[in-house]
């Protein structure tokens, strides 16, 4: 079962000002390949599964974006952690 929730939104910062959606795509990609659970929202993506897995695919995530011309990247991240275990069925059911 995962233990936690990440919640990302990645704003790279694009060589000649250029429209920053294909980049999140591509980032978007690297969280689909990766083949942990997650869910596209408006402003961030959220995946769920094992922290130290999650933690990697953003780090793969700003590394790609840098590999693609960016000179920095901002990653606002954040984590929901519960050892017992953690789903976004679970905490939003009451919503549904």
């Amino acid at each position: 079962m995962a233990n936690s929730l990440v919640s990302i939104q990645i704003i790279p910062k694009t060589k000649n000002g250029e429209d920053v959606i294909p980049y999140v795509d591509e980032a978007i990609a690297i969280i689909d390949q990766a083949e942990v659970r997650y869910q596209v929202n408006p402003l961030e993506t959220t995946m769920e599964g094992e922290l130290s897995e999650l933690l990697t695919v953003i780090e793969k995530m700003n590394e790609r974006m840098t590999e693609l011309g960016c000179p920095s990247v901002i990653s606002q991240v954040k984590i929901f952690y519960q050892p017992t275990g953690a789903s976004m069925d679970k905490l939003t059911e009451k919503y549904r």
